[in-house]
């Protein structure tokens, strides 16, 4: 047994997919996952921008590659198709990684004290009802949370493969949800933090009824904070924090988190270091839950 670096977060021989890969926070961990030395697949609708990061960082990196697939994580018939192609390449996976999402439908004025929207209960009710629909909240839960479970049981076989590789290794999915499902304000996108928190809820459930069908598949999540992504901004300056959080009180480490950060989580729960680590959602905001309502 060894306790070198080396040996604790070693994803040599390892194959990945990593959903939303292309950018923001997924790319970081696609990035990390690689140089850990796991052969990684990235997906996403737009095979352009995919196949411009895998080419820049195989360009620039001698070691494990990231290979770029098209695949809608909303629709069974390219889940399928993505699920069959790394099928024929690898004939099996150890890690997935679902981190594609969107932030859906905003209402602004709740952020803004003065806002006219907020002048009693009548006019909020009004101002939310008529600011979004269910269509906005489908197409969001769409991808922030059924995409979960569709991709991850459409490669769980393979997941359940990749488990027999290696005595005492278990294969893992890992859910990308947020703080947002965490927080009890609604951080002006209440869609969005209630299919967070679904998604977290759905990872638990995913672990225990795998563990209990003796599927050897780990199933965690990860809640970032503030991180630089698509869905943010490129590079987040420690003044900007406390606005893109919006919480009632500012973040502790007063700073966005970093893809180090981020990508060493993910591999940890991947490598040897995290494999007794199971059905567990680990929040990583720099203190943000610590010091705002939360239900954790």
């Amino acid at each position: 047994m060894s306790f070198q670096p080396q040996a604790l977060y070693d994803l040599s021989g390892r194959v990945a997919v990593v959903t939303g890969g292309g950018t923001g926070i997924g790319l970081i961990i696609a990035q990390g996952l690689a140089a850990s030395g796991a052969k990684v697949y990235i997906t996403g609708r737009r095979l352009d921008v995919l196949q411009k990061v895998a080419d820049s960082w195989n360009e620039q990196n001698a070691g494990a590659p990231i290979i770029p697939i098209k695949m809608d994580v909303t629709d069974k018939d390219s889940i399928k198709e993505g699920r069959k192609f790394i099928e024929e390449k690898e004939e099996k996976i150890h890690i997935l990684v679902n981190n594609a999402g969107q932030v859906g439908p905003t209402s602004p004025f709740l952020g803004n004290p003065s806002a006219p929207e907020l002048k009693d209960g009548e006019t909020l009710g009004h101002a939310l009802f008529n600011n979004e629909t269910f269509g906005q909240w489908s197409d969001l839960y769409m991808i922030n949370t059924f995409s979960l479970f569709f991709v991850t049981t459409a490669f769980l076989g393979l997941l359940d493969k990749g488990s027999k590789d290696t005595e005492g290794y278990t294969s893992v999915v890992i859910n990308i949800t947020s703080i947002s499902g965490v927080i009890k304000v609604a951080q002006e996108h209440f869609a969005y933090n209630s299919a967070k928190a679904a998604a977290a809820h759905l990872t638990k459930m995913l672990a225990t009824e795998f563990a209990l069908k003796k599927v050897a598949v780990r199933v965690n999540a990860i809640a970032p904070g503030v991180y630089a992504s698509q869905m943010t901004f490129d590079e987040i300056k420690p003044e900007e924090v406390d606005k893109i959080g919006k919480g009632v009180m500012p973040v502790p480490a007063r700073r966005a988190g970093t893809g180090q950060e981020m990508a060493g989580t993910v591999v940890y729960l991947a490598s040897p270091a995290g494999g007794y680590v199971n059905g567990q959602e680990i929040i990583i905001d720099g203190g943000y839950v610590a010091v705002n309502p939360a239900t954790v």
